[in-house]
């Protein structure tokens, strides 16, 4: 079971608290370190100091760690055109000398368009299709040859198909709830399906269409990674647990439900339960990013029963 630290920066976070983040999750031993792509913050946290672009810290993180892998859940494809997407992801993967991964979605938070004046359309999903097609199919390319795309959303014409990332492949991540289509580009394009905030019982429904799809399209179903995101409250005690959800505003009995929470008894508990319904790799959504020792506490006493 691979571990990894997921954060939601447009909550409230620096750069500089990002990087300290990060270095905790090197040192401490978890697989990779990745970060929403979001401009405003959500709920009732006030977001100061304000948003970071995920792929320009990507990109100084790539610089500044050696093992840990880095990426996206998920990059919005309406923040980006797929042409400039793959050159950016490319060049952060050449930095970080080849430890990058690209989560991509269609972009859901309208709020967050409105606010910073990005085109929010209506067809999300036929445009992410295209670009999940463009950005895999430039990577792909030969070089010296060129690469064309002709499609409704997207069209390119003699594109040199530079720069290559240092991977010869460069995992892509999809994800989602949706019961056909998500599945089925999936089975096209992903090398790791990711379900967020499910429960045993509905992470092992989405796996099963997402191996069907991955056989209609002949791929073999254990192919892909499967992996969630859950919300991580851990402690030693119940006072400790019970202080922690206070911190991010929740509930301790919710969490529980929803989440990774409780001691590291129980979260190694339920850990196994994704496990046993497909699951190899979970994302610790950490949402106190400046609670250092709750890293070191699932690193010591939950990574330590699963590594």
């Amino acid at each position: 079971m691979d571990l990894r630290i997921f954060t939601e920066p447009q909550q409230g976070a620096s750069y500089d608290t990002l990087l300290t983040v990060a270095k905790a999750t090197e040192d401490l031993g978890f697989d990779a370190f990745f970060r929403s792509d979001h401009y405003l913050a959500m709920g009732s946290a006030d977001g100061l100091p304000g948003p970071t672009d995920a792929w320009i810290t990507l990109a100084a993180l790539a610089r500044e760690t050696r093992r840990i892998r880095l990426g996206t859940l998920m990059t919005a494809g309406t923040f980006r055109l797929p042409g400039v997407l793959a050159i950016q992801v490319a060049q952060v993967d050449q930095m970080s000398g080849g430890r990058v991964e690209l989560g991509l979605g269609a972009g859901w938070f309208e709020e967050e368009h409105k606010a910073y004046g990005i085109p929010f359309p209506k067809e999300k999903f036929g445009r992410l299709e295209e670009q999940l097609a463009i950005v895999t199919g430039l990577w792909e390319t030969e070089t010296g040859k060129t690469f064309d795309f002709d499609g409704t959303y997207y069209r390119l014409t003699d594109c040199p198909a530079l720069a290559k990332p240092a991977q010869e492949k460069l995992p892509v991540l999809i994800g989602g709830h949706g019961a056909k289509r998500t599945p089925r580009l999936a089975a096209k394009f992903a090398d790791e399906f990711n379900i967020p905030f499910a429960s045993v019982e509905d992470s092992e429904r989405q796996f099963g269409r997402v191996r069907a799809a991955a056989e209609e399209a002949g791929r073999k179903g254990s192919d892909l990674v499967y992996s969630n995101v859950l919300v991580a409250c851990v402690g030693k005690d119940d006072a400790e647990v019970a202080r922690r959800a206070a911190v991010i505003g929740r509930e301790v009995d919710e969490l529980k439900e929803n989440g990774l929470a409780g001691s590291p008894a129980e979260v190694v508990d339920k850990i196994g339960r994704y496990a046993a319904v497909g699951s190899s790799r979970i994302y610790f959504q950490i949402l106190d990013l400046d609670d250092l020792d709750h890293l070191e506490l699932i690193a010591s006493e939950v990574q330590s029963q699963l590594g």
